[in-house]
C-alpha cells in the first residue's frame, strides 16, 4: 500500500500565499508523478498541478503563474507553493501520486487532504 500525508493548508487572505506539502510512504517500485487535485463545495474535483518524475510539470490554467509545484523524486514528496491567493482557490486539496508498487502494477493514490480557506 502507498500512504500519502499532507501538510499546510489553512486560513489566508486573498493575495496571500501558502505552502502544501506531501510525503509518501509504502510500497513504492517507481514514483512516475505526484501532484495536487482540489475539490470545492458543490464542485467536481479538478487537476491543479502536476509534476512527473523526469520534472515537466503541468499547470490548469487558473493558477498558471501564481502555484508552483516542485518535487523530489529521492525524498518521494511535493510541494505547492501557492501565492497570490483568490477566494475562488479555496477548496480541499489532495495530494496525489502515480505509482508503480512493482514492474505490472500501477496506481493513483490520494492523501486525506488539507483545507485551504481564501477570505476575500
Amino acid at each position: 500500500q502507498v500512504h500519502l500525508v499532507e501538510t499546510g493548508g489553512g486560513l489566508v487572505q486573498a493575495g496571500g500565499s501558502l505552502r502544501l506539502s506531501c510525503a509518501a510512504s509504502g510500497t513504492i517500485f517507481r514514483m512516475n508523478a505526484m501532484g495536487w487535485d482540489r475539490q470545492a463545495p458543490g464542485k467536481q474535483r479538478e487537476m491543479v498541478a502536476t509534476i512527473t518524475s523526469g520534472g515537466t510539470t503541468y499547470y490548469t490554467d487558473s493558477v498558471k503563474g501564481r502555484f508552483t509545484i516542485s518535487g523530489d523524486n529521492a525524498k518521494n514528496t511535493v510541494t505547492l507553493q501557492m501565492n497570490s491567493l483568490k477566494p475562488e482557490d479555496a477548496a480541499v486539496y489532495y495530494c496525489r501520486a502515480n505509482v508503480n508498487r512493482d514492474w505490472d502494477n500501477r496506481s493513483d493514490y490520494w492523501g486525506q487532504g488539507t483545507q485551504v480557506t481564501v477570505s476575500s
